[in-house]
């Protein structure tokens, strides 16, 4: 987590943590819309995988503010 918080006040120095969080946010995007479609192409015994997919989706979305909120 250390680490973590490290990678996050480097990227603050250089003015880069709006364009991260962005990033962030279009891979959750991309997982979410990614579940949702293997939801309705796939066998509705399998929905374990997508429903991850979709969960992870919408971590990614909301983490960025809730980090940048604690960050500040």
């Amino acid at each position: 987590m250390d680490e973590i918080l490290e990678g996050a006040e480097v990227a603050a120095d250089f003015g880069l943590e709006g364009v991260l969080a962005w990033i962030v946010r279009l891979v959750g995007l991309l997982a979410l819309l990614a579940g949702a479609g293997m939801w309705l192409v796939a066998d509705m015994s399998v929905f374990v995988l997508p429903a991850a997919l979709m969960v992870v989706g919408l971590v990614l979305l909301i983490a960025p503010s809730i980090f940048l909120l604690f960050l500040e």
